[in-house]
């Protein structure tokens, strides 16, 4: 497996394998790649002719009192993994790669980037959708692959690709959950044994509505209320945001229809943690 470097590198590798009748699959990631990730190379190797998984540790998503330094990074694993799970390539670029001295060109999704994680955190998906679209145009990809569990990004992105007329594809993979059910992520590494056990209360939370809406209940107010209350019996967990949305604008509705995403976000100690559901 190829490890590339530069801009130059990954369009020509692209650029080489659609000339052989090859589909171009991508796999944003900021590395420390888990089941998670390996679930989306799988399915974008299924799906496509050739693979390009990006390892990026992105620093205009982070906020100026956010993890970016100590961000968990393991580039050497991730290569095993990332080649197991079926990437053709790693793209694994330095930050000068993607953001030349003095480059002043971002993107921005107005309206749905100041909306659910956006709202607390001011310019991540800026961030996200700046070094999403410079992946996108230069790996020249067909599809792009990204997980459920980062919904409202997926909200922003396929905003995004849309406006800009680009000609990929936002492929949305379900959600991977541990044995017990929290919702794979690179910072649950930052979880002591105690704060793991409360954060368990994230997927149960979204269970519970699960099974209300299943059952019959679409008022918004009575779902979030039992979520609420659900929350209410980990008191150590600071909840963010408990919303129930249209999942294309990320803006709350009445009525919990199929295709709505509840969506929620706390702080288990120092660690913020999100999970979610499509309604139906």
């Amino acid at each position: 497996m190829e490890i590339l470097q530069t801009v130059a590198e990954l369009r020509g590798w692209s650029r080489e394998k659609r000339i052989d009748g090859k589909t171009i699959g991508l796999v944003p990631t900021m590395g420390a790649l888990h089941a998670g990730h390996a679930s989306l190379i799988r399915t974008a190797a299924s799906e496509c002719g050739s693979v390009a998984v990006s390892i990026f540790v992105n620093p205009t998503q982070f906020g100026p009192s956010e993890d970016f330094e100590r961000y968990p990074r393991s580039f050497d694993a991730d290569c095993v993994l990332a080649e197991a799970a079926g990437a053709t390539v790693i793209f694994a670029p330095a930050v000068e790669e993607l953001y030349p001295v003095g480059a002043a060109t971002f993107v921005e999704v107005a309206g749905l980037s100041g909306r659910l994680d956006g709202l607390s955190r001011p310019g991540h998906f800026r961030g996200v959708a700046t070094v999403v679209a410079k992946l996108l145009i230069a790996a020249e990809a067909d599809r792009a692959f990204f997980g459920q569990k980062d919904a409202a990004q997926v909200a922003v992105l396929r905003r995004m690709v849309a406006d800009l007329r680009l000609p990929a594809e936002v492929v949305v993979c379900p959600i991977v959950r541990e044995v017990d059910g929290l919702a794979l992520s690179s910072r649950n590494v930052y979880l002591s044994a105690g704060e793991r056990r409360q954060a368990l209360v994230l997927s149960r939370v979204v269970w519970l509505v699960e099974a209300m809406a299943a059952g019959g209940e679409r008022g918004t107010g009575v779902l979030i209320d039992a979520a609420r209350l659900a929350f209410a019996s980990e008191p150590g967990v600071r909840v963010e945001y408990i919303e129930l949305v249209d999942w294309a604008t990320l803006e709350p509705v009445e009525t919990a229809a199929p295709g709505s995403l509840f969506a929620v976000a706390a702080r288990v100690g120092a660690t913020r943690l999100i999970d979610n559901t499509v309604i139906g």
